[in-house]
């Protein structure tokens, strides 16, 4: 797909992370869109209080169609879970997507690139930071706090 339309994809999940800014406790506010044949076929952000996450509602609108997809996310997905349930990054890779791309990185334990590496042990393709600097000041708070419990 063209760069063009890959940021407007990534612009929706952007969209869809602003609107739930505030809402989601803990976790950050993210947006996730799934494409399949340039059809947006499931969108979510991440529910209040932090859970479920946007892919894990993505993935359920999208059910079958998300084999083969393309999953545009606002934060790297995550590659473990606080509760111990199944990561998103493993929720993508079973659902068949065929590739995530994500704009910006999660420095927190349970992702900090362990998501990015599950989707590739999936046989998923992996691409970051498509429009980064748009989804800089929607983090900047999220990961100084994350980095501030380092």
């Amino acid at each position: 797909m063209s760069g063009a339309g890959e940021e407007v994809f990534m612009r929706r999940a952007i969209d869809l992370a602003r609107g739930a800014a505030g809402t989601t406790a803990a976790n950050p506010p993210v947006g996730c869109v799934i494409v399949a044949e340039g059809e947006i076929v499931g969108e979510a952000a991440t529910a209040k209080s932090g859970r479920p996450h946007a892919e894990e509602q993505a993935l359920a609108m999208a059910g079958i169609k998300a084999r083969g997809a393309t999953a545009y996310v606002t934060m790297e997905p995550c590659g473990a879970r606080s509760s111990g349930a199944r990561s998103c990054a493993e929720a993508l890779a079973n659902a068949g997507v065929a590739r995530v791309v994500y704009s910006a990185s999660n420095p927190d334990h349970l992702s900090a690139g362990r998501g990015p590496g599950k989707l590739r042990a999936g046989g998923v393709a992996v691409e970051s930071g498509v429009l980064a600097a748009e989804t800089h000041a929607l983090y900047a708070g999220f990961i100084a706090a994350v980095r501030g419990r380092m």
